[in-house]
């Protein structure tokens, strides 16, 4: 056969299998509250892309052999243009970097890129604010007038809010009462993204937004087996500065500043 005849197959056959892309549905579970998640998982030999628009998602080959879907599950559809969006990387050896925030109508976009020969399965979040999107409340039903001066609406918010944040700490409180070393480094995110939900406005948010991505990165090499003592102190050093120079409640700081003494504890036993 002609070697040129040849050469062009291959490179009709790389051409396509580089454009080859899979769409998938979201699997919506609800909950979330007024923050909305997505946790998508696929297998990657090369690099790809993950295209999310709405409850649809595109996973899109760029190099290498044809990517996979594993998991796609959403608490609520992406909106449109969605407040206070966050991409968090979770699992994966290679890199994840979000190259499009969604608005105007445009989709999220999450390239992949595996440098080592092989599939490796690859994990990331995304988060964002729904408190502009969610449907309204139900109105509240009339309540009888109470002394003048005092504001029940307000009372009644103050109080529901004050119990939820309770609720949060008394699971906490019994997380730490099993194994936790195993799962810290996910705690810690959880603690962050529950605290981001009441500070972190303007400035103040560029901090938290670096100690997510020093905890990406100490994340990706904790599960794929790696202990990086440096990352580790980039975490530390990243929250110190969280906990210090932010505006928060005290016990709100106490609570980090637990999750910043197991982080130092974990650093200290892995000497």
């Amino acid at each position: 056969m002609n070697s040129r005849f040849l050469l062009a197959l291959t490179g009709l056959a790389a051409l396509s299998a580089s454009a080859q892309s899979f769409e998938r549905r979201a699997d919506i579970v609800g909950g979330g509250g007024d923050r909305g998640k997505c946790t998508i998982e696929v297998v990657v030999d090369g690099a790809a892309e993950v295209e999310i628009r709405g409850d649809r998602a595109i996973l899109r080959n760029l190099r290498g052999q044809p990517p996979q879907w594993r998991r796609f599950v959403c608490s609520a559809p992406l909106p449109p243009n969605p407040g206070e969006f966050r991409f968090a990387g979770v699992d994966g050896r290679g890199r994840q970097t979000l190259v499009r925030a969604p608005g105007g109508g445009g989709p999220a976009v999450v390239r992949l890129e595996d440098p080592n020969n092989g599939q490796e399965g690859y994990t990331f979040d995304i988060f964002w604010s729904v408190g502009g999107f969610a449907p309204p409340r139900p109105p509240t039903p009339p309540i009888a007038p109470g002394p003048p001066g005092r504001d029940y609406d307000r009372d009644r918010d103050r109080d529901r809010d004050r119990d939820d944040r309770d609720s949060y700490y008394r699971d906490r409180d019994e997380y730490f009462r099993g194994d936790w070393r195993g799962r810290l480094f996910e705690r810690v995110r959880q603690d962050l993204d529950y605290v981001s939900r009441y500070a972190f406005r303007g400035d103040d948010r560029y901090r938290l937004n670096r100690t997510f991505d020093e905890l990406n990165d100490l994340q990706r090499d904790w599960g794929s087996g790696r202990f990086d003592r440096r990352a580790l102190n980039d975490v530390i050093d990243a929250m110190g500065r969280v906990v210090r120079d932010n505006r928060l409640m005290p016990r709100d700081r106490d609570m980090l500043n637990d999750d910043l003494n197991r982080l130092r504890e974990v650093r200290d036993r892995r000497r």
